[in-house]
């Protein structure tokens, strides 16, 4: 299993597929970073030489932010948002929709699982109720 950037990238798939489980690179910068090292997308990960791996490697820590620096950078801007106290980041706060999505049903990802909310009855009145009614 080829280590690309801290990463085990599936040998079975396609480079051009196997580099998308890199946090931070999807197709078409994998298409890019290919295209710049002249390796064939169609390659299996398992066929790579040392030579290829230090290839992408290379392109990767030199051209692009991925995995801890990539989410640092990105819980630096939400911890931004919310300490200058912006719509986005009250949003961010609450744990709800941040882009303006509908909230009245349909948030569950965001929210979690739904907390229900009823009357609770003692069971006491229960059961003379149901005496009543016998």
């Amino acid at each position: 299993m080829p280590r690309i950037v801290g990463v085990d990238i599936p040998k079975e798939k396609r480079i051009e597929i196997a580099l998308t489980y890199i946090y931070g690179i999807g197709r078409t910068s994998a298409n890019k970073i290919l295209k710049k090292t002249q390796i064939n997308p169609n390659t299996r990960a398992k066929d790579l030489t040392e030579e290829d791996v230090s290839k992408l490697t290379g392109v990767i820590q030199k051209e692009f932010r991925v995995e801890g620096d990539l989410k640092r950078q990105v819980s630096a801007n939400i911890k931004r948002l919310i300490d200058i106290a912006s719509y986005r980041g009250s949003r961010h706060r609450r744990s709800l929709p941040v882009r303006g999505q509908r909230t009245r049903t349909n948030a569950r990802t965001r929210k979690g699982p739904r907390k229900t909310v009823g009357v609770v009855r003692d069971k006491s009145t229960r059961s003379v109720a149901k005496a009543e009614t016998e």
